[in-house]
């Protein structure tokens, strides 16, 4: 919170913050009162649940929304109460989607109960436990809907396919900056000499 135990002790006396005490009379704070005291919601209050649905490119338009009615469909089939329905176009691997990152940050604020996706590379392309985890820290659940039970081999080929995939899509983006390169006499001049 930014200050002195003494600033702590004292907020306790007047009643500003109130501390739990142990056994052996040892100030403590729970998170819940952490929250309240920087007045984001608690758990007590009402979180949203939110539908996440991502593809890579506008191209798949049609693909998000597909996700999207699957998604809905299932919550409604389950009596779920969908308060957002974020749709976001960008890679899994760009760890600054606008929304998604807006979408944290609400985890964090306390005010997103659930999480609502097709499959886990429509969160996160990588590291998909780890952000599982974070949101729990959190009391936030992520269902996936279609959670495709794969093999340790099957899912070592999957990554690979994936990295893969974002190595040659960087190549094919090099290759349009070559074109830009030899179009611009400037640059290749300067790469010519050296420069």
């Amino acid at each position: 919170m930014g200050v002195s135990v003494k600033t702590l002790q004292r907020w306790d006396r007047e009643e500003i913050l109130k501390a739990h005490r142990t056994p052996t009379d040892r100030r403590y704070y729970t998170y819940d009162q952490y929250l309240q005291f920087k007045g984001i919601q608690t758990e007590n209050d009402v979180r949203d649940v939110v539908i996440y649905a991502r593809v890579s490119t506008r191209n798949q338009k049609d693909d998000l929304h597909n996700q999207v009615e699957f998604l809905k469909q299932f919550c409604n089939a389950k009596g779920v109460i969908v308060n957002q329905c974020i749709e976001e176009f960008g890679s899994g691997l760009n760890d600054n989607r606008k929304k998604w990152n807006r979408l944290l940050e609400e985890v964090m604020e306390n005010k997103i109960k659930t999480i609502v996706i097709s499959n886990k590379d429509r969160f996160v392309r990588f590291g998909y436990d780890w952000f599982e985890s974070f949101c729990e820290k959190f009391n936030t659940e992520i269902i996936v809907v279609k959670n495709e039970t794969l093999s340790p081999n099957e899912e070592l080929v999957q990554d690979i396919l994936s990295i893969l995939h974002v190595f040659s899509c960087r190549l094919y983006g090099l290759r349009k900056y070559k074109k830009q390169i030899r179009e611009d006499e400037e640059i290749a001049k300067e790469l010519q000499n050296g420069n």
